[in-house]
């Protein structure tokens, strides 16, 4: 009769034991990379809303209106009016940020991509773009751009 061949109990929770170490320090690393890879399309959004803003800005000659009202708006989140630009990110599929104009005037604006609550990205802070190019992220999730939050970078 020949022995039996197969594996251990001993060596089946050793293989166990590995797989779950693994797993746990690559899952944090994967959710990291799934968190800044929205965060990355979130950008490319806002460049796009910025460029839909600058359309507005050539045919009406102002910006205000692009929030569907007639007056400048101050340190309010509005939502873009829909012939100018979506309001969530991404467009396509599960939102994950709303975006919104924040000051706008007739010559100048902020756009902001907010986390929606209770979303895969909240607690990441807002992402901000000027009408003059600056760029924020409140990295702290404070509600507001900071010292040295004046990038999209880590």
């Amino acid at each position: 009769m020949m022995g039996q061949s197969g594996f251990t109990l001993i060596e089946l929770m050793i293989v166990v034991a590995i797989i779950g170490i693994i797993a746990a320090v690559a899952y944090p690393s994967y959710l990291d990379h799934v968190k800044n890879a929205r965060r990355a399309d979130v950008q490319g959004d806002l460049v796009s809303f910025a460029n839909a803003m600058e359309r507005y800005y050539t045919q009406n000659n102002s910006y205000i209106g692009a929030d569907g009202g007639t007056a400048a708006i101050t340190t309010t989140l509005t939502a873009p009016d829909s012939s100018v630009y979506h309001s969530t990110s991404p467009r396509d599929g599960t939102a994950v940020y709303n975006l919104r104009i924040y000051n706008l005037t007739a010559n100048s604006f902020q756009l902001r991509a907010v986390p929606i609550a209770g979303g895969p990205q909240a607690g990441d802070g807002l992402i901000e773009l000027r009408s003059n190019g600056i760029r924020g992220w409140d990295q702290d999730n404070s509600g507001a751009i900071g010292t040295g939050e004046d990038t999209w970078s880590k």
